[in-house]
């Protein structure tokens, strides 16, 4: 969906490792530590935040990881007048050894004086850049920049301005969850959750105690410890329509239950591991220090949004907050940074073997660098 202040970009992806999302503290339960939920279906999800969050960070080390060598010195900035906006002064200096294997996105001006710290919790609330700049000690400054692509894609906050930000993540919900059954892993959804995920409508919707599947012949069917009726597909799911998904799953794998139990059986079957605390000392484990935790399962194929709010057309941003970035600047940042999901993943416990998630949607398919050092 697009318009012309707002472009919303369709997110699919799939848990390469099991995903944990903790809620925080104990509870008392089949699990220690439980994971985050909706509220209204409780089906695990994603939130919204922590995938904002992360997406953050990764923007800035992509960024940094291609400009680090090539940032301009900043000492020629204070010759330069000063009735001109620090932003102005930025955009007439050159970046060192040129430009040219830079992409677009990467020569947004406020680049320049971008860093690490542009992602994460600002350290300097209630100092700017420019005030350290002014005094000589801008090598310092370790809050957001408040300039560059990160601060204005994803918001920023200072004692004398705050910004939203251009980037709106919604959670990222479950449309596809794996469960064991005798004739192997299939992936089950219900009518609203596919509804909700491609905005179709399913032909048939299996009944109360009956799911709809591909077989030869109608039988019955367990998902985990619970046996189903079968009723044979003659419509139902395409998938075709999303080629993010054809190269994962398979039509003939899906199950289609209904409403009312998907929730139960997606929450019968998440991972659950047990852990204990190891005394440094001794080597061996605490008296007491058992606990469990859960977690979604690998495989498990997520749908959520990525809303952008193109906020250049409003000349009275501009005269605070200075250029902006504009739509294909902001889902080239995404695109060329979402690979990192795939190394250092998502939530809580990603070095113990969870968290990673591949991006399957592609974001967009214009952040190639071009000869002429243009990009359209």
């Amino acid at each position: 969906m697009s318009d012309n202040l707002a472009s919303e970009v369709k997110i699919f992806s799939v848990a390469q490792d099991p995903i944990y999302i903790g809620t925080g503290g104990y509870t008392i339960g089949r699990v220690d530590n439980t994971i985050v939920r909706d509220p209204t279906t409780k089906i695990p999800k994603i939130p919204g935040s922590s995938l904002a969050g992360t997406w953050r960070y990764y923007v800035a080390l992509a960024l940094q990881e291609k400009i680090k060598d090539k940032k301009p010195k900043l000492e020629t900035l204070k010759n330069r007048q000063d009735r001109e906006s620090f932003e102005e002064k930025l955009s007439k200096i050159e970046w060192k050894d040129g430009d040219t294997d830079l992409k677009k996105w990467h020569k947004f001006n406020g680049n320049k004086i971008s860093s690490y710290k542009c992602a994460g919790q600002d350290e300097l609330p209630n100092t700017n850049f420019e005030d350290f700049f002014k005094t000589g000690e801008n090598e310092k400054y370790s809050g957001h920049c408040g300039h560059c692509i990160v601060c204005k894609g994803f918001g920023f906050s200072k004692r004398n301005l705050s910004w939203q930000g251009m980037l709106f993540f919604s959670d990222l919900k479950i449309l596809f969850f794996p469960i064991y059954t005798r004739l192997g892993v299939r992936w089950i959804t219900s009518p609203k959750i596919y509804y909700d995920a491609c905005g179709k409508s399913l032909n048939k919707k299996p009944q109360d105690g009956e799911v709809i599947a591909h077989q030869s012949n109608e039988g019955y069917l367990n998902l985990g410890w619970l046996n189903f009726k079968v009723k044979k597909n003659t419509n139902n799911i395409n998938i075709q329509q999303e080629e993010e998904l054809t190269n994962y799953l398979s039509e003939e794998n899906i199950v289609v239950v209904s409403d009312n139990i998907v929730s139960q059986l997606i929450n019968a079957n998440l991972e659950v591991r047990t852990s204990v605390s190891i005394n440094p000392l001794t080597g061996a484990a605490k008296e007491g220090a058992l606990f469990t935790y859960e977690a979604i399962p690998r495989g498990t194929i997520f749908y959520g949004s990525i809303r952008i709010f193109d906020k250049s057309a409003f000349e009275n941003f501009k005269n605070g907050i200075g250029e902006l970035p504009d739509l294909e600047d902001l889902k080239c940042s995404l695109e060329d940074s979402k690979h990192f999901y795939e190394t250092l993943g998502i939530g809580g416990l990603t070095t113990r073997g969870f968290g990673r998630m591949k991006i399957l949607s592609q974001i967009s398919n214009n952040c190639e660098v071009i000869e002429n050092n243009e990009q359209h």
